[in-house]
């Protein structure tokens, strides 16, 4: 019989023989269908705080350096224990966070700044600093940072959160780094839109406020420095972590849902009666510092990371997968504290004991790991304060067909269905209701057969959706749908 597909997740549209689907979770897109993602498994030591940012910075040799914020300090990670060791400013701990903010940082040359409002921007020579610094030149505090070509750009100021400010070109931490006309370093105070939430680098900077976006072009000669122009009006960023550069284009979440801009282009819905009116009723808007997007180093997907209203305090306990390639959205049901982008530090075997003890069977990663390698990949910290890489086992993934029916007609599946998909342990059901507007019922689950593949489920019904069930830790690639097996058409409407 001809296979019944899992459909596009699209959660705000009805699934009644629709191309589309409601109900997948942990899976990630694919081109034949979905495919497995993995959960969390722990690097380093914990961090002995929630984290409120981290950052990975990368010498001229290659190594990593790996930074972490707590609420009112810096860490360094030691790449030997994977311990951390406070370089706050001497003198510290710094002023705490807002409640509702988190660190930013950005890496220059050989400089790591380090921003939050309440503190003076602070800077590290990750060639030979012991400890941050105050930023030289008097700049201003701010919220959020980022590089657009050879200049550091600030937004969301404390004094004037209308306002961007940039440093001098390619200098950024001398006596006159800040001072606007000097060296091309200048401010613009922002006439309309709001606030400034972010700002997204590269060698076109785009600034985005509560209500506008706009867009910074480097004019080389010229005492304007750049060229800010509105691209556009009636929309601004909701949310200043769901901003996200990834590669030239940039994503991120405005009041009317989720969005994208292309290099020399304006914002384009992505979201639109697709999740959009899903998420925004399960998104705890109460904590913005919880909604953090990154890029997927080693893919081409976005990861949005959520704390949802019914979610763990100080915790994001849900994210969306988009893949900007074959533009399609999946949820996951994941938990952490922040989420950022890092590669794997290099470690003696002789550390190896003080990360796991004598246990060699808790090691989840290959030794083959334990060396250094520059390509950086997806990361969190971990509810336990410890950074962590997405290389655990496959998470638990449940995926339901659109509802099938036949114009009122009852509905008579026999023998099951057979999963299409390469995973060894497969739990499949079949829901039930007799009309539209009655709640659905859940099926027996069963396991498929391994003989005949097939997941032998009896049903009798007007309605009926096909749900299958990959436990956690199942090693499988792909699933794509289901085949009915006996399926047919019975009876009067």
């Amino acid at each position: 019989m001809p296979v019944v597909p899992f459909g596009e997740y699209k959660p705000d549209l009805g699934d009644y023989e629709a191309q589309t689907g409601r109900n997948v979770l942990n899976v990630v897109p694919r081109g034949d269908g979905y495919g497995p993602f993995p959960s969390l498994t722990a690097l380093s030591q914990a961090l002995g705080a929630q984290c409120r940012g981290a950052f990975a910075a990368y010498k001229t040799d290659g190594s990593v350096v790996v930074f972490a914020a707590t609420a009112s300090d810096l860490w360094l990670m030691n790449n030997t224990t994977y311990g951390f060791s406070k370089v706050s400013l001497a003198g510290g701990p710094y002023a705490a966070i807002s409640a509702n903010d988190n660190w930013q940082f950005v890496q220059f040359n050989n400089l790591v700044i380090a921003v939050q409002a309440n503190v003076v921007p602070q800077v590290f020579d990750i060639s030979s600093s012991t400890a941050f610094a105050n930023l030289a030149g008097n700049p201003p505090q701010a919220r959020y940072i980022d590089v657009v070509g050879r200049f550091v750009v600030l937004g969301g100021l404390l004094t004037n959160p209308n306002r961007v400010q940039w440093s001098g070109l390619n200098d950024v931490n001398g006596p006159n780094s800040w001072t606007p006309g000097i060296n091309s370093a200048d401010l613009q105070d922002l006439a309309d839109g709001g606030f400034c939430r972010g700002i997204a680098g590269g060698e076109t900077g785009v600034i985005l406020q509560d209500n506008i976006i706009r867009r910074m072009i480097y004019l080389p000669g010229d005492p304007r420095v750049f060229q800010i122009q509105k691209i556009s009006e009636g929309l601004g960023i909701y949310g200043p972590g769901s901003l996200v550069r990834s590669g030239s284009s940039i994503f991120f979440y405005s009041l009317k849902g989720f969005h994208r801009i292309d290099p020399g282009g304006v914002p384009v819905p992505i979201g639109r009666e697709r999740v959009d009116r899903t998420f925004s009723t399960d998104l705890d808007a109460t904590n913005p510092q919880l909604f953090q997007g990154f890029a997927d180093p080693r893919s081409s997907r976005v990861i949005w990371a959520y704390k949802s209203v019914n979610g763990v305090v100080n915790q994001f306990d849900k994210a969306l997968c988009y893949d900007q390639v074959l533009d399609k959205f999946t949820p996951l049901q994941i938990s952490g504290e922040f989420l950022f982008k890092m590669a794997q530090p290099g470690i003696t075997l002789e550390a190896v004991d003080t990360l796991i003890g004598s246990n060699l069977d808790a090691i989840v990663q290959s030794f083959d790991s334990l060396s250094t390698v520059i390509v950086p990949e997806l990361a969190a910290f971990s509810t336990d304060h410890k950074a962590s890489f997405f290389r655990g086992p496959n998470l638990e993934a449940t995926l339901e067909t659109a509802e099938q029916g036949t114009d009122g007609r009852r509905v008579k599946l026999k023998i099951g269905f057979r999963p299409v998909s390469d995973a060894p342990a497969v739990y499949g059901s079949a829901s039930r209701r007799e009309n539209l507007q009655a709640a659905v019922q859940a099926g027996v689950e069963r396991l498929v057969n391994a003989v005949t593949g097939i997941c032998n489920t009896l049903v009798d019904t007007r309605y009926s959706r096909f749900r299958c069930r990959i436990p956690a830790g199942t090693v499988w690639t792909f699933i794509n749908g289901v085949e009915p097996v006996d399926l047919a058409a019975k009876g009067k409407r």
